[in-house]
């Protein structure tokens, strides 16, 4: 029996339960989470850390933070249309 905090997979699957059936899906959604790391034999795992990405908090396509220019950058002019590809 996989133990976590005092609680064996069932204890959470009956809490997880209750909570979606109350309509509280964030603690039902963690409650599930932890179950899963449990299952997947995580005995000494702690769990209490784990937080779902949030919409929005990477760019679209990538697993990388959205960057911030450093302090001081100052955008580059873009060069004029009309001399591009132009020879003299």
């Amino acid at each position: 029996m996989t133990r976590w905090g005092g609680m064996d997979i069932e204890d959470l699957r009956r809490k997880m339960e209750a909570a979606a059936a109350a309509m509280d899906f964030e603690t039902a959604s963690r409650l599930r989470d932890q179950i899963s790391v449990l299952r997947g034999g995580g005995d000494v795992a702690d769990t209490a850390g784990l937080t779902r990405q949030q919409p929005g908090a990477m760019g679209l396509g990538t697993s990388q933070q959205r960057m911030t220019p450093p302090p001081g950058w100052v955008k580059p002019k873009k060069p004029d249309p009309m001399t591009k590809g132009r020879k003299r």
